[in-house]
């Protein structure tokens, strides 16, 4: 809980009268939030989200002392950056050394020099506001190159799905697909935690680069409209491992490998694996695959049979639906095949409305 109008300072101390002094000596330009005990701090700090620009922190109090108040702060990811200075007796080197060493960002003497005191504060907080402004600037550049990169990415996908002589309407087909899956399963309780809502949107995205890995392919493989023979189809198998190693190559880059990017490699590596351990590229059973790339092999399967292949012509949407149900426990996980017929008339919209 950031309050408006500046910046604030956690004042914690036992004694009134060392508040009384400190609160008078800052009150002019910084809000002053004010702590009797380490564990009314603590209550401040994590009850009441407070989140004070500064704190400046008593050692020695009843109960839980500065230390312990300190060591609280460095383990959580809220407060584990806010400067603590502490506050010490004017005799107490070994305190300010232990306090310090514990992750303390500077110290007040008592008794109280007001210059002293405004000093070491405005310091802190300007670097605070510094160090504020550059994580933003960073954190900025970094959504900028993520975003480049998925840009990319994307376009690449679209190309590959042109050279694999299918339309561009694939991946939009996919990508609708995946969402319509993904937000019914976020309705059933069992789905819950193993889909986490704020990441869904990056798993959606991602599905988009399942084929990815198709641009390490022959044109003589990849477009042959014929049947692949056995060293062909396994040829065909190893876009798995090509697009989830131009992921690699992609995350190494970034200053965060995001959600999105694990996501596109699990689709990319695992989305023909089979629920009864025979798909590839290595085998996995069960939950053991991906929860991402078992919705994408439903959703990839789908659309597959949907849509006219240069080998094959477009079955009906209900022939299709019915060619994955059957796979129910052996190809796919049972728990997602289970809830296709509640979003066949979705399927069925995007398909006939998203035709190559």
């Amino acid at each position: 809980m950031r309050q408006d109008g500046g910046d604030i300072i956690l004042i914690v101390d036992d004694i009134e009268i060392n508040r009384m002094i400190l609160r008078e000596i800052l009150q002019d330009d910084y809000q002053i939030v004010e702590a009797s005990s380490g564990s009314e701090a603590l209550d401040k700090l994590y009850e009441d989200n407070l989140l004070p620009t500064v704190v400046l922190l008593d050692i020695m109090m009843p109960g839980i002392d500065g230390f312990q108040v300190l060591e609280r702060m460095k383990l959580e990811k809220s407060t584990k950056n806010i400067p603590v200075l502490f506050i010490t007796a004017a005799d107490s080197e070994e305190d300010e050394s232990r306090g310090l060493k514990a992750g303390a960002a500077d110290y007040v003497t008592k008794p109280f020099n007001h210059d002293i005191v405004r000093a070491r504060v405005d310091n802190h907080i300007n670097l605070a506001r510094y160090r504020h402004r550059l994580e933003q600037l960073v954190a900025k550049k970094a959504a900028e190159v993520t975003k480049t990169y998925e840009q990319t990415l994307e376009v690449l996908a679209t190309i590959i799905e042109y050279r694999n002589l299918e339309s561009g309407a694939h991946i939009r087909r996919t990508t609708l697909l995946t969402e319509v899956i993904v937000a019914m399963m976020l309705d059933k309780e069992r789905f819950r935690d193993a889909l986490l809502a704020e990441n869904v949107l990056s798993l959606i995205k991602a599905s988009a680069l399942h084929d990815i890995g198709k641009i390490g392919i022959s044109d003589s493989i990849l477009l042959k409209p014929g049947r692949l023979t056995p060293d062909e189809f396994d040829v065909i198998k190893t876009h798995t491992t090509i697009g989830s190693q131009i992921i690699d190559s992609i995350a190494a880059t970034l200053p965060d490998n995001d959600s999105y990017l694990k996501y596109a490699k699990e689709i990319c590596n695992y989305h023909h694996e089979r629920w009864d351990g025979t798909g590839y590229p290595s085998g996995l059973k069960g939950e053991d695959i991906p929860l991402s790339s078992r919705i994408i092999s439903i959703v990839d399967v789908y659309d597959a049979l949907v849509s006219p292949r240069c080998y094959k012509g477009a079955y009906p949407h209900d022939v299709s639906l019915e060619i994955i149900m059957e796979g129910r426990g052996t190809q796919f996980d049972p728990d997602i095949v289970d809830v296709l017929p509640e979003i066949s008339a979705m399927f069925r919209s995007i398909e006939e409305s998203h035709r190559d």
